[in-house]
């Protein structure tokens, strides 16, 4: 009787410990189950309804350090050879001025070089007295437009004059920049950026919500100078000036942003 009891004891304690090595790998598989489930989830995840979107643009306004002049020549003649030559002769003569004024060649560019025909309307009456017109070919013009930058706007009015005097007779625009602007630009960037996270400090506060972070930045336009007064120029009939008056007034560069933020209670 006391062997079988034996062999009994030990027939229930090699069945309670197999059923503990099961259960013990059971925990295993349902914590790699678990794994799975949170590397699916991303912390950092929000809905939509808290979100706030806001788009802001600064402008920075600085005098400009640099112009850019858009002069030339306009010759006509009888012949489209002759109208070509007389437009050289006087374009020769806008560069030794320009190099005077102490503009050095890799600031000079040609603009357009154009050639064109130029015709007359002649009003005919036949016998019968009708009427009638034709294009008569009355000669060439020859244009040539050069566009400048000028460092020294001390002394730009007297570089337009000097164009003028060397034989200069058409003007098409007057524009200010900086030589270097991203100084501006990363003013008008910051600027832009203060402007937007006050806006959403304000419309956290009034919604009963804070803002917890910025969720994405990004940039839309450009940042090409706008004028925000437009240079002045006076050209005077009369060369007994002393020089023509210039007045470069502000330029501004903008930076446009866009930001999402989260807001949280």
């Amino acid at each position: 009787m006391r062997i079988a009891r034996n062999l009994l004891i030990s027939s229930s304690a090699l069945i309670l410990a197999g059923t503990m090595a099961a259960c013990a790998q059971m925990p295993a598989a349902h914590n790699a189950s678990a794994g799975t489930m949170t590397s699916s989830y991303h912390p950092n995840s929000i809905q939509p309804e808290t979100t706030l979107d806001i788009s802001a643009e600064a402008t920075v306004k600085q005098a400009p350090d640099i112009a850019y002049i858009n002069a030339g020549v306009q010759a006509e003649a009888d012949t489209a050879q002759q109208a070509m030559a007389d437009q050289a002769k006087a374009m020769n003569s806008m560069f030794e001025a320009l190099a005077a004024a102490g503009i050095p060649e890799k600031d000079m560019q040609t603009s357009n070089l154009s050639l064109n025909p130029v015709y007359d309307y002649v009003e005919e009456t036949d016998g019968n007295g009708r009427r009638s017109g034709k294009q008569v070919l009355r000669g060439y013009t020859a244009s040539n437009q050069l566009t400048v930058k000028v460092s020294d706007l001390d002394n730009l009015g007297e570089t337009l004059d000097s164009l003028v005097a060397a034989g200069g007779n058409t003007f098409n625009g007057l524009s200010f920049a900086l030589e270097d602007p991203s100084d501006a630009q990363d003013e008008a960037r910051r600027d832009a950026i203060k402007d937007a996270m006050s806006r959403a400090q304000l419309y956290a506060n009034a919604a009963g919500m804070r803002v917890g972070r910025i969720v994405s930045i990004s940039e839309s336009g450009g940042y090409a100078p706008q004028p925000m007064q437009m240079g002045r120029m006076v050209m005077s009939e009369a060369m007994d000036a002393k020089s023509t008056p210039i007045s470069g007034g502000e330029i501004g560069y903008s930076a446009q942003v866009s930001v999402k933020f989260e807001l949280v209670k």
